[in-house]
């Protein structure tokens, strides 16, 4: 076993297995921290601190926003953004951790297996806000309170209208593999994105591995984020998109560009997206109060009138996605 060379495939199942049925599975342990409100003291504490080091594998503009928010309601406490694909964000909080760094204090990500990762090896923080007890499903919250799911999307198939009539567009994956899309796809990489890799998960357990390999043969452009396939089909560099954020595209749509998503008849690709704190936060009230904000439903319903983000409170206008492989009349 210790020799054994493992395929890109069993790498893939095995990364990602993991977050399909144990990421807020319940086995017995000790009941969870009381819920959390913010106080005078809390708020004093963090604008002492001044500071607060966000990890984000949310788009930078949308962690940007929410950056700016928070200090807005928080004058005196500023927020360091730092966005890269989910993927390398777990490699470099395992190298900072490994070094002995402490300079993460809240983490969002889009690959749900990483708190699994982060929780093992006592990383995180158990903190609950009042609002994640009283709003948030059960399914969407660590039972023993390190991280909750604070919004999640669709990856959906997408194409530029000014390049494809609405008729030819593909509705399916299956669709994808007509031979008239080669040279004229984009997908996003697994190895970055852990929307992505989710995505791609679901695709191999569903449609099968040979579905990969029957798509690879288009002559797919890879990019990274799953936020890049919008980009390149907007600007024409490529007619159709594989997989990517269905709010990019909805965003982009609103404004008048020429994209339209399309949620294939399959089914589409359900992006959980937790948060936590870490337990050596450097900043660890601000830490705290920042992942109030994120959670409160000021934010949700921001979110939910201007980002098409399906936060997870109940309280939303929107309705949450809930299933993993959302059918798009689900």
């Amino acid at each position: 076993m210790r020799d054994r060379k493992w395929s890109r495939r069993e790498l893939l199942t095995a990364s990602t297995t993991l977050a399909a049925g144990a990421l807020f599975a319940e086995p017995l342990r000790a009941a969870p921290p009381p819920p959390s409100a913010v106080t005078p003291s809390l708020i004093e504490a963090a604008r002492k601190e001044g500071k607060v080091s966000f990890y984000s594998a949310l788009e930078l503009n949308v962690g940007e926003r929410l950056a700016k928010t928070f200090e807005a309601k928080y004058p005196g406490i500023s927020v360091r953004v730092e966005r890269s694909g989910a993927e390398r964000i777990f490699q470099r909080i395992a190298q900072e951790q490994a070094s002995n760094i402490n300079a993460v204090d809240v983490a969002n990500s889009t690959d749900p297996a990483h708190y699994l990762d982060w929780k093992k090896k006592d990383w995180l923080a158990p903190y609950l806000p009042d609002d994640v007890v009283k709003h948030f499903p059960a399914d969407q919250v660590d039972p023993d309170g390190m991280y909750a799911t604070s919004c999640a999307w669709l990856e959906a198939i997408g194409y530029n209208t000014n390049l494809v009539k609405r008729e030819d567009a593909p509705k399916s994956y299956a669709d994808l593999l007509d031979p008239k899309w080669v040279g004229k796809i984009v997908k996003g990489h697994p190895g970055y994105s852990g929307a992505i890799l989710t995505a791609t998960f679901v695709l191999t357990r569903d449609l099968g591995w040979p579905y990969l390999e029957k798509l690879a043969q288009q002559k797919v452009l890879q990019v990274q984020s799953a936020a890049d396939p919008p980009k390149k089909i907007l600007l024409g560099e490529r007619a159709v998109m594989a997989d990517g954020n269905d709010y990019n595209l909805v965003l982009l749509k609103d404004d008048g560009k020429p994209v339209q998503a399309v949620y294939a008849t399959e089914g589409s690709p359900l992006i959980i997206v937790p948060s936590g704190i870490f337990r050596n936060a450097p900043n660890p009230n601000a830490a705290r109060l920042f992942q109030t904000s994120f959670s409160a439903p000021r934010r949700s319903n921001c979110w939910s009138t201007r980002l098409p983000i399906a936060p997870s409170m109940r309280r939303s206008r929107r309705r949450p996605a809930t299933c993993r492989w959302r059918k798009s009349n689900c």
